[in-house]
């Protein structure tokens, strides 16, 4: 069951992302969540999100404008790692809550609560309107770097941010896309090695099953650059924000 529900997902995720204003990661990770623990599910989203951006990086990497990758990308790395520390520090605390319904007690854990209120945060943070407000000097890359990157090492959620601070430069669209996957990239290999602290972690991967998803956003991002405009569909843009601000409140109430 999870082969096909994530694999689906993953599939029409990435074709998703071409025109949907939302990221690969923002809707891989309650399909992976439905399978696994939180923490476990966000740094699985995170291997597949990286292998698929070295995929798009192999197709779109030669346009990539390298002075903004280390102005932007370097301080995101370090931004990463914080956040990918706080996010391990968390799953070490008490739960956040706890609720009784039907004589059931729910322990909801801080995990949880962080994750799923940036879930309903980002649903609704639309990347182009979020270019269009925000006008911030160049000088201001590098804070805007660092603090992409430390949610990306949170909980996934870089997209959103990277791309309304790199909209405010003078990027030509193939320089744009190219460089933004390419900083994402360096932000998945600063947080993946933290989430996976230990071997025994390593060798519990499930392997098959991220391969299945890696394969299916392969042939999304294909199928999505090929078929589809990269336009913004109101409609479709809705029902996903709708579903994943589900997902962030399933984990609010601990069902997630």
């Amino acid at each position: 069951m999870e082969f096909i529900l994530i694999g689906l997902v993953a599939l029409f995720a990435s074709t998703l992302t071409f025109f949907s204003g939302f990221g690969l990661g923002t809707m891989l990770l309650p399909a992976f969540a439905l399978f696994f623990s939180l923490e476990y599910a966000i740094a699985l989203t995170g291997i597949v999100h990286l292998l698929n951006n070295l995929f798009k990086t192999g197709l779109v990497g030669s346009y990539i404008n390298f002075k903004t990758l280390i102005v932007f990308g370097t301080p995101a790395i370090i931004g990463a790692y914080f956040g990918s520390t706080l996010l391990l520090s968390m799953t070490e605390l008490d739960s956040a809550y706890s609720y009784t319904l039907f004589e059931n007690t729910t322990q909801v854990s801080w995990t949880q609560v962080v994750v799923g209120i940036l879930l309903i945060i980002f649903a609704f943070l639309d990347k182009k309107t979020l270019s269009k407000r925000m006008k911030v000097p160049s000088w201001v890359l590098p804070i805007g770097g660092s603090i992409s990157g430390f949610f990306g090492g949170l909980s996934g959620h870089q997209g959103a941010l990277r791309t309304a601070f790199l909209a405010q430069l003078k990027l030509s669209k193939e320089s744009f896309i190219a460089t933004g996957i390419a900083i994402a990239c360096l932000v998945d290999f600063t947080r993946i090695p933290m989430y996976f602290s230990n071997v025994e972690q390593v060798k519990e991967l499930p392997y098959l099953i991220m391969l299945t998803a890696v394969m299916c956003a392969s042939i999304g991002a294909v199928l999505g650059k090929r078929f589809l405009k990269k336009i913004s569909l109101e409609a479709v843009h809705n029902i996903i924000a709708l579903l994943i601000t589900v997902t962030g409140i399933s984990m609010l109430l601990g069902w997630l």
